[in-house]
């Protein structure tokens, strides 16, 4: 199968290097030029599955620091936060787990080996374009047969240049000063290179000593309280460098390119539980994450489409534990990981497209564990897909095949990390009736898989080898209705919702044993997922004044139902709240902004068990901020000052790890 995948990819690239070659041998140029006419033509882009999505405006409005602050703001998603800045920050969609949501970065996925999960806190919001988020799949079929593989989807799109008259740069220098002891310059440069190739460069560096006071109480059993306490968080510092650039342009054709480089270099402390009133820890992590990743994007005529994407990333982590109450530990780990995509689309009708996409990837892993095994695993993915598309209607299929292949030094394991071969169906229907052109209503079905991931497997004091991989069955029914007008108070309105029940088997729930970067793996059987997911967001005009408002709300229950002899049987899963909301609301006049925002979520539970001792208090938190802009000598400025919590909620997201109360932050920007 490795050798199919290789000369797939192989006959995918054939037409694109005998096209450059026949475009060599043309471009031999005398010294008059004639330009003939060229005819540009768009394909119809219609989502089958709608997004979620947060523009630059709106990300700019919310008191985000990091892309995890703002995926709060969409429904179906479940967060965990072990607080500060530096704190590790993963997201959840559908209660599916977070090694089912996919997380992609300019069109190409983010991967972590180890242990699946992408720690969002890591990637900042200040050269972040767009962030868009899908259940099942990203809605069309030209993509690279990774993207096929997820349950959910949360593309992040940072920002390209764009230039306008005569310009040839920008650049923008930003200083975020604020609570917990931060500081946060940054400075993005966009240069024109050529009228083909533009280039972009961003930097940004973070400091912060993360203290900050919260409240620790608890409550017995019989409702009297224990005690209650006000404490500080301690050991929560990071320091943190991140650099990226890259280049961009067009083709002769209507194609286009890029190239990136990113580079991520922190150190931070972990600031660990409170529990027994241990209030300090002395665990601190170091992480370097680096990738070098490429896409080519050709249009071939009108018919034929050819994508290419290749990617190589390595990562460091460095964890040490120097506690004379726990073990001392001081453990290194290297993982490296090689990408290579080719995604063929042909337009066979005006109505019909057909996809063929072809995945490679190698990952390795190092660690000085002892009796560690050193895996290597290799993935080959092949997706074929089709869509049909009519002025009512739209029909999307795929079959993804999935070949994993995990070679380990100890061979005394070799039986629990054999080859494996899994197929993935989809479906997705969306429908619009004649009558009504801004109703459309949907509904998709689909199956998808995991593999365990190495830490999962062959970590040493963690790792379960018995563990089953994870499957999963994903039924939606949604509607959405948008509308806009010219005049009049409501210039814009849209609504959408969704109920789905999902089933998971074998599901492998991570839980913090004590100690934030360690966990423990265990299968929970089958887990059914029944919800809904609302939002609804509307623009107004009143005057000189511009006012917005989004908000959204979540349903769900994730219950338990893998043995009926389990005292949790029927239970919700850890960490799903019933109900979650969040609500947006800005008003912009002249140069002034002002924005308000509210995350809520609901009780939920700790451990498997519903139990009183396991309940977790719902909390809300209220955010607000005040911006204004303008200009000294043509440069343009920006300062704005936010409010985050503003009514000092004490709360937990994960449970003993106490969120920060109200803090603020003030921002200043020059833009030239």
């Amino acid at each position: 199968m490795r050798h199919f995948i290789a000369t797939l990819l192989l006959l995918t690239l054939l037409p694109l290097w005998q096209e450059q070659g026949v475009v060599t041998a043309q471009n031999r140029l005398d010294s008059l030029q004639y330009l003939h006419e060229v005819g540009i033509t768009a394909r119809r882009e219609s989502e089958v599955i709608p997004a979620q999505k947060l523009s630059r405006e709106k990300l700019e409005r919310l008191n985000s620091h990091s892309v995890a602050d703002a995926i709060r703001y969409f429904s179906g998603v479940q967060l965990k936060d072990y607080g500060g800045i530096g704190g590790l920050k993963t997201v959840n969609i559908r209660s599916m787990g977070t090694n089912h949501t996919g997380i992609f970065y300019d069109g190409i996925q983010l991967g972590n080996a180890q242990n699946g999960q992408i720690d969002l806190g890591k990637y900042s919001l200040d050269n972040m374009e767009e962030i868009a988020l899908y259940n099942g799949q990203k809605s069309e079929i030209w993509q690279p047969a990774r993207d096929f593989g997820t349950s959910g989807s949360v593309y992040l799109r940072s920002r390209r240049p764009r230039f306008t008259g005569n310009e040839r740069y920008h650049l923008q220098a930003t200083m975020k000063c604020g609570s917990f002891g931060l500081a946060n310059p940054s400075i993005r440069w966009e240069q024109k290179v050529s009228e083909r190739v533009n280039s972009l460069f961003n930097a940004e560096y973070t400091y912060a000593t993360g203290r900050y006071k919260f409240r620790y109480q608890r409550t017995l059993a019989d409702g009297s309280t224990a005690y209650d306490t006000t404490a500080t968080r301690h050991n929560g510092d990071i320091n943190a460098l991140r650099v990226e650039g890259g280049f961009f342009g067009n083709t002769r054709r209507e194609g286009e390119w890029n190239a990136k480089v990113y580079f991520y270099n922190s150190e931070r402390g972990i600031p660990g539980p409170i529990l027994n009133n241990v209030w300090r820890h002395g665990e601190r992590q170091w992480d370097r994450n680096f990738f070098v990743q490429g896409s080519y994007k050709e249009h071939f005529g009108s018919r034929y489409h050819l994508l290419v994407n290749s990617k190589y990333a390595y990562d460091y982590t460095e964890y040490l534990r120097d506690d004379p109450r726990e073990t001392y530990i001081h453990n290194h780990y290297r993982q490296h990981e090689y990408y290579l995509s080719a995604a063929q689309m042909l337009n066979i009708f005006p109505w019909w497209d057909i996809s063929l996409s072809t995945d490679w990837q190698w990952n390795y892993m190092e660690a000085d564990l002892h009796d560690f095994v050193y895996p290597t695993r290799y993935t080959e993915m092949v997706a074929l897909s089709t869509a049909f598309q009519w002025s009512f209607l739209q029909i999307q299929a795929s079959a993804l095949g999935t070949f994993i292949q995990d070679d380990v030094r100890d061979k005394r394991i070799a039986a629990y990390s054999d080859r494996r071969e899994e197929f993935s169906p989809s479906l997705f229907v969306n429908y619009r009736p004649f009558a009504l052109h801004d109703l459309r209503l949907r509904a998709w079905c689909k199956k998808s898989f995991r593999m365990p991931t190495f830490n999962d497997l062959y970590y040493t004091d963690v790792g379960n080898k018995y563990l089953k991989p994870e499957r999963t069955v994903q039924y939606n029914g949604g509607i959405s209705y948008k509308k806009n007008w010219n005049r009049g108070f409501v210039r814009y309105i849209e609504f959408t919702g969704d109920g789905y029940y999902n089933i998971v088997t074998d599901k492998i729930i991570a839980y913090p044993s004590g100690r934030q970067f360690r966990w423990s793996m265990i299968n929970l059987g089958r887990v059914e997922i029944r919800g809904c997911d609302l939002s609804a967001q509307a623009a107004m005009r009143a005057g000189a004044v511009d006012i917005g408002v989004r908000g959204t709300y979540t349903f769900q229950l994730a219950e338990d139902y893998t043995d009926p002899a389990y005292r949790y049987y029927g239970h919700q899963i850890p960490y799903v709240p019933r109900h979650s909301a969040s609500a947006l609301l800005w008003g912009d006049w002249r140069r002034w902004s002002l924005n308000y925002s509210l995350i809520y979520t609901g009780e939920r539970y700790s451990n498997s068990e519903n139990t009183r001792a396991n309940r977790m208090q719902p909390w809300y938190t209220s955010d607000i901020s005040l911006s204004r802009t303008f200009d000294i000598q043509r440069v343009g400025c920006k300062v704005a000052c936010e409010v985050n919590n503003l009514f000092n909620q004490q709360y937990d997201v994960v449970a003993n790890y106490p969120m920060p109360g109200t803090n603020f932050k003030i921002t200043i920007s020059i833009d030239i």
